[in-house]
């Protein structure tokens, strides 16, 4: 091939931590309070990337962001030298400090929405990181992301690293979660698939009525022009209602493709059939033949998909033919959820081999494999343009590590936040991390 598609997984970062802001996600808000171990988070995190690198797929590294996030603290009011506004936001605020402690960036199929320079009109790869705006917490995250794709993807000739879109309800966009490229090949053109939860602008598209939507329509049509996105190269998909209101927060908890094929739920959107159509028909029209892979209620329900993260899971084309599907060791212990993966794999399909990885401390705040990782199909010439420092190898798995061992708590609550030696950590080891990756001066504490 002359293209691949990379993975960016996110390192997890060193407030790491379970203080329940998700509401929508069952997991994350059924373990508020526990403690956390941030150390074995990121090596689990790490443990990954290298495995699936070792398999001789291309991985990469996103780092994470300082926390806790000091300038929004100061936003909201709170003053003084750093270490007090921390204690005062801990003592007046503790939910606040929660929330500018967050290290939920380690999520990165919610940093951006990525078109490939295949569909593009500049014939760029294009970013546009997400605005976030459902959760206080993820919406402080746009501006790092932005100069850390920038830092990463710094050719200009050959990237675009868009702004997020305007922080308003209305244009809520929580990136690549809700996104997915169908092709025959990286390296030719595709089909991008767009899901949304509600439209802000159209009362005739339905919503949930227990959690929110945080995609809009309208986001992902902004995106879309953004990008330079041809028409016949894009299809927009409606989640269920009733999924989201079943803690389907994001497109990626009950659906996940690769190439031509899609692993999904039955229950996964609205006007389902039609839906698949229309992505076999524009698929077909770039020279793709469309898979769809559909999970019947009967035989996993939406809570067990849930429970077990089967569709937050990550799909892999082998070199020699068919695809490894990579799944949370949470899926071995709901018995249907693991009985199905195991007759898929024997079926003949195109999903025939199951990977499964420890992905404890993250499943524990409602992320899974997919949650992970950002998705970026590139050529060999845009690949050898991406800053090699943050591509993985055997020497940035036994550095990163070390780093890890050096700068990380193996225990953290939410009472631990308040902590004033918890900011100077964190600074420390981002200050460090920069230097490994190449990353400049990326941080608001190096901007200052």
């Amino acid at each position: 091939m002359n293209a691949h598609e990379v993975n960016f997984d996110g390192l997890v970062g060193p407030t790491h931590n379970y203080s329940g802001l998700s509401f929508g996600n069952v997991a994350s808000t059924n373990n508020g309070r526990a403690a956390s171990n941030p150390r074995l988070a990121a090596k689990q995190g790490l443990a990954k990337m290298k495995a699936l690198h070792d398999l001789g797929f291309k991985q990469g590294v996103l780092a994470p962001h300082e926390r806790p996030d000091v300038a929004s603290l100061r936003r909201l009011g709170f003053s003084g030298s750093d270490g007090e506004v921390v204690a005062r936001a801990a003592k007046e605020a503790p939910a606040i400090l929660a929330a500018a402690s967050s290290a939920s960036c380690m999520w990165t199929a919610n940093a951006a929405t990525v078109s490939p320079s295949g569909d593009t009109a500049d014939k760029r790869v294009h970013f546009t990181p997400a605005n976030l705006n459902n959760k206080f917490h993820r919406s402080i995250e746009h501006p790092t992301t932005r100069r850390l794709l920038q830092a990463m993807f710094a050719d200009e000739n050959r990237f675009m690293v868009h702004e997020a879109l305007p922080a308003q309800m209305h244009f809520g966009d929580e990136g690549a979660a809700n996104h997915t490229r169908f092709c025959a090949e990286y390296d030719g053109a595709g089909v991008e698939f767009f899901v949304f939860g509600a439209a802000a602008f159209d009362e005739r598209y339905p919503k949930p009525a227990r959690f929110p939507a945080r995609q809009t329509l309208e986001a992902c049509q902004a995106v879309a022009r953004l990008h330079g996105l041809s028409e016949s190269g894009v299809v927009y998909a409606q989640q269920d209602p009733a999924t989201i209101d079943a803690g389907v927060f994001h497109n990626d908890v009950i659906s996940v493709g690769n190439r031509n094929v899609l692993f999904h739920h039955q229950r996964s959107f609205l006007q389902q059939d039609r839906v698949l159509d229309e992505l076999s028909r524009k698929l077909a029209a770039v020279g793709g033949q469309f898979v769809a892979v559909e999970v019947p209620e009967s035989a996993v329900t939406v809570e067990e998909a849930v429970k077990s993260y089967l569709f937050n899971s990550q799909l892999l084309s082998k070199p020699q033919g068919g695809m490894i599907i990579v799944v949370p060791e949470e899926c071995r212990n709901v018995e249907r959820v693991w009985s199905y993966l195991q007759k898929m794999s024997t079926s003949g399909g195109p999903i025939d081999e199951i990977r499964v990885f420890d992905l404890k401390q993250s499943m524990q705040n409602g992320g899974g494999p997919a949650c992970l990782r950002l998705r970026v199909a590139l050529s060999e010439s845009e690949i050898a343009a991406v800053n090699p420092g943050v591509m993985m190898s055997e020497q940035l798995f036994v550095t990163l590590n070390d780093w890890v061992d050096r700068h990380y708590r193996d225990r953290l609550t939410a009472d631990d936040l308040a902590d004033p030696c918890l900011l100077d950590e964190c600074r420390g080891a981002l200050d460090e991390l920069t230097s490994i990756m190449g990353l400049g001066s990326v941080y608001p504490f190096q901007l200052a």
